[in-house]
């Protein structure tokens, strides 16, 4: 998807700014590719930087309830120090890698309901310019689909998904914010748990899964949550029998209630604090309320679409989330 926009600061006959990711959606930890195209107006022009800045859109909790906000979580220089001439055509191929927290977005080609954009910045003439954002569209990595594949196959299903401005205590986390996705119990185990939240916290050698079980009272007790962590290679994710090991997480979280996890997290021992969430987790989230749950045997977790909808309500948000941004720029301006 290409935008333009022109330099507005600079006038009319201001130089434009087109950029194009190349297309299909990319890896956490992978590259992000594509180019930014130049065309030269009026006059020439020195083209002092070429930035790109990956942002999302995040939910943060405050005194008052719930907010949301953009939040910038990486930046690239990708070309400045040129000399662009009157009407001149230049493309500034780039090559960035995410970061491996980055959230996922999609899962079999449907959407989560994650907004994340990519933001170009030009600085012309001592004029710095941010420009319009590109929809950014992050598929799992394997271990991550295998994990899902296996939620569905035990009978859970997709409730939602959001990203939370905070903290994990205990774990690697390295991004300002986690990623949450809302899964739905099957019949034998709604008696247990109202849902089970995971969140993936991924370097270049493992993956962390976070769980944590939202666990229903008895007769004589309050329900409160549970958490566990469990590490796993991402090499060999073909070969695991991801069925029976997320199904031993889950048992593990729903059974032992006083028990939290203590597998060992990149090298160190993995002690999380009270298993809580730091910066503003607790219970359930509401998330962008998106999407239907589908559980279907073998083609493992999926999200539903009914009719036009879900794709409708995709398109808004992102227009809802460009547009803020939009004019939080006008603000700065």
């Amino acid at each position: 998807m290409v935008f333009k926009r022109l330099l507005g600061s600079l006038g009319v006959g201001g130089p434009t700014v087109d950029t194009v990711l190349d297309p299909g959606p990319v890896l956490p930890g992978g590259t992000l590719s594509g180019r930014v195209e130049l065309v030269g107006g009026g006059a020439a022009f020195d083209i002092e930087h070429l930035g790109l800045e990956l942002v999302a859109r995040v939910e943060a909790e405050h005194e008052d309830g719930e907010g949301e906000g953009v939040v910038a979580f990486d930046r690239h220089t990708v070309g400045g120090g040129f000399r662009l001439g009157a009407e001149e055509r230049i493309s500034v191929p780039f090559s960035v890698p995410l970061p491996w927290e980055t959230p996922v977005t999609e899962l079999h080609g449907q959407a989560l309901g994650i907004v994340l954009g990519v933001r170009t910045e030009a600085a012309v003439a001592g004029a710095r310019d941010r420009g319009d954002l590109d929809p950014l569209t992050v598929a799992p990595l394997p271990a991550q689909e295998a994990v899902l594949e296996a939620f569905g196959r035990l009978g859970f299903g997709f409730r939602s998904a959001d990203l939370e401005y905070g903290r994990i205590g205990g774990t690697g986390q390295q991004l300002p914010f986690y990623q949450e996705i809302e899964l739905t119990p099957p019949p034998h185990y709604a008696h247990q748990v109202n849902e089970i939240e995971l969140t993936f916290l991924a370097v270049p050698g493992a993956l962390e899964v976070v769980l944590e079980a939202d666990k229903r009272g008895g007769l004589f007790s309050d329900g409160h949550d549970a958490l566990s962590r469990f590490t796993v290679p991402h090499d060999g994710a073909g070969a695991q029998d991801w069925t029976g090991l997320v199904d031993g997480w889950v048992r593990q979280l729903v059974e032992h209630r006083a028990s939290y996890g203590s597998h060992a997290v990149y090298g160190h021992d993995g002690h999380h604090g009270e298993g809580h969430h730091e910066g503003g987790h607790g219970g359930s989230h509401g998330g962008p309320g998106i999407g239907t749950a589908v559980a279907a045997g073998a083609a493992g977790l999926a999200v539903g679409v009914v009719g036009g909808m879900v794709a409708a309500e995709v398109v808004d948000e992102i227009g809802d989330f460009f547009e803020g941004d939009e004019e939080d720029d006008a603000g700065e301006e």
